[in-house]
């Protein structure tokens, strides 16, 4: 039997989502699907629009056997962090293959340039340079890459794919690495055979457009909200720690001046966005960084983070009985809700649920003590 990891957002759960896990179906009839998802918040510093227990109740319904959450700390983070979080976890249960998707069709093009970024010598060197040029650090690390191993890798799921990889190569498991390319551009506004990306989908729910042939479920469970509902917030809690910006993470290299300077004129998020980012400071970048500011994240405490529980948000009979099995081979405890001072990072967890909740549901709060594993 395969033990299969996927890694999500789920933002929201769409027909793709139904396509890939379908795909691995085929492939592997006889396997156990371990989804590792980011709760409240996203890789790109965006808000999800499916709360977490929505979304375990919806992958449990859709074939995924466990649902485990990916904390915080690492859900919003580079994709390096990201990556290194998602896969230890993975790793932590003891899987034999991950299956991811991509822009990119030929898998091997990717793990020659992740093979590139952790072993040749040149790398860093290289990278400093484009750093020293100006250009920001993914754009650094691309052209580093293809200087060292003649592939682009530069497209989003690329990208985050390249960085499962590193983090595979890294744990010296013997994982088997499956990549399943996307039908549709990740940020794509075309919709074919009632696919589309889950930014148009957002876009479109915010529109009031009709996106039920979109999603395998009702739509009336999505939040129509956007990270700009958190604008006011944002503004107070820039304003109140003016002189103090630096300690939070990812606020770096003096970026804390151009926020400043556009925060008071800017009339929504994106527009906050658009002001302060430059050539040296991406999109992504700034919406991680604000939200690392709206949540009170620190440097400080990102300090030292790592993966010392695993939480459970749902299984199925035949995800149970797996988890049954390698309980006792896994060093990690395996958690089913919140408790205090278990982690610093499940601390900093059931922060977000309170922020996340300020602008989706109060009893988000609550389901942090009383909820148990959906069963399905």
């Amino acid at each position: 039997m395969k033990i299969i990891g996927l890694i999500a957002e789920y933002n929201p759960f769409h027909n793709g989502h139904l396509y890939q896990i379908n795909k691995i179906k085929e492939m592997y009839p006889d396997s156990i699907l371990i989804a590792v998802v980011s709760s409240s918040f996203t890789q790109r510093g965006d808000i999800s629009i499916l709360n977490k227990w929505d979304k375990t109740s919806i992958a449990l319904d859709n074939k995924i056997d466990i649902v485990i959450e990916l904390p915080f700390v690492y859900a919003t983070q580079g994709s390096d962090i990201f990556g290194k979080g998602a896969v230890q976890i993975l790793n932590s249960l003891n899987i034999d293959t991950i299956v991811f998707g991509t822009e990119e069709k030929d898998i091997n093009n990717i793990k020659r340039a992740a093979e590139v970024q952790l072993n040749n010598k040149e790398y860093d060197t290289i990278v400093k340079k484009y750093l020293n040029k100006g250009l920001n650090y993914p754009t650094a690390t691309s052209k580093a890459t293809y200087d060292l191993s003649g592939y682009k890798i530069e497209k989003p799921n690329d990208l985050l794919a390249l960085s499962y990889i590193k983090e595979v190569i890294k744990s010296k498991r013997n994982i088997d690495i499956v990549n399943i390319k996307r039908t549709i551009d990740y940020h794509g506004n075309n919709i074919e055979d009632n696919i589309t990306s889950a930014t148009n989908i957002r876009k479109m729910l915010l529109n009031n457009e009709n996106i039920e042939n979109l999603i395998p479920y009702n739509k009336d469970i999505l939040y129509r909200i956007s990270m700009n509902n958190y604008l006011p917030l944002l503004k107070y809690q820039v304003t109140i720690n003016s002189s103090n910006l630096s300690i939070y993470q990812t606020v770096d290299e003096g970026i804390e001046n151009r926020l400043l300077k556009y925060i008071d004129i800017s009339n929504s998020y994106e527009e906050l966005i658009n002001n302060v980012k430059t050539k040296r400071y991406t999109y992504n970048k700034i919406s991680r960084m604000l939200l690392h500011i709206l949540t009170n994240f620190t440097k400080e405490e990102s300090k030292d983070i790592k993966v010392d529980y695993i939480r459970v948000l749902g299984f199925n009979k035949k995800g149970q009985k797996y988890l049954k099995e390698v309980k006792n081979n896994i060093n990690i405890p395996i958690i089913t809700g919140y408790k205090k001072n278990i982690s610093k990072v499940l601390d900093i967890e059931f922060r977000i649920t309170k922020i996340y909740s300020l602008i989706t549901s109060n009893d988000l709060v609550t389901k942090e003590y009383r909820n148990k594993p959906i069963i399905k």
